[in-house]
């Protein structure tokens, strides 16, 4: 989203700063440079505050929630509008699990239209409140480590997007580091896509046989990776 951002920002002519947590990844922080953003990098717990309460002391202007925003969800939900327009009858899709927004977005337009298809969202087993919470049955706090999958998992779900998502959600899932990083080695040498690691957290349940049969479709939600870590996992790694 921050990428999209900087971009109508630059089209716009006006200013535009992306609060970051100290992990995201080089890649992505040098994409929203090159398109004028200004990038302020903070730890991790600062950095959930930041997005339990939608803003940053010190910046002034719009705060666009990468999660909470009804018209980034309303984007999102453009995403299962054209999965259904390739593949009218898919029996699951699978979407990894950040904040919720991206689920919440595809999952209301795919279940508008095709009520029977399931709705999973999915998270790196290092931080799975997602999970945790369909556990427990209640939301759950949970221990967040930090790892190379960084657009994915956080240490809780935000109250407003579980409410939103849970009538929803058909289930979800949990994958490790090393089925990750296994996904994203199949996507780079059978179709020639660079995912990062939460853009392959889908298409790591599916190779699992977890999500069962049929015609499921992986949502692969973005490719910002750093070569250090990519070069890794190419060589059977994992970072």
């Amino acid at each position: 989203m921050a990428q999209g951002v900087a971009w109508a920002a630059r089209e716009l002519g006006v200013p535009c700063t992306v609060i970051a947590p100290d992990h995201a990844p080089e890649t992505k922080v040098a994409a929203i440079e090159r398109l004028g953003g200004r990038v302020i990098k903070v730890p991790f717990g600062e950095w959930w505050t930041v997005i339990e309460e939608s803003r940053f002391e010190g910046v002034e202007g719009l705060f666009l929630h990468p999660v909470e925003n009804e018209d980034v969800m309303a984007g999102n939900g453009t995403i299962g509008l054209e999965i259904l327009e390739d593949l009218p009858d898919p029996d699951a899709i699978i979407v990894p699990w950040g904040g919720g927004g991206l689920f919440v977005g595809i999952a209301s337009a795919v279940k508008a239209h095709r009520p029977e298809t399931e709705l999973f969202g999915v998270e790196i087993d290092t931080a799975a409140p997602l999970n945790a919470t369909l556990a427990a049955g209640a939301p759950q706090e949970i221990e967040y480590q930090t790892t190379f999958v960084d657009g994915a998992g956080a240490r809780a779900l935000l109250p407003r997007m579980w409410a939103r998502a849970e009538p929803l959600l058909d289930g979800a899932y949990a994958v490790s580091l090393d089925e990750t990083a296994a996904a994203i080695r199949l996507l780079a040498e059978r179709v020639r896509i660079i995912a990062e690691g939460a853009g392959a957290l889908a298409t790591a349940v599916a190779l699992s046989g977890r999500a069962g049969g049929g015609k499921i479709v992986c949502i692969v939600s973005g490719g910002n990776i750093n070569f250090s870590a990519l070069t890794k996992i190419l060589a059977g790694e994992t970072p």
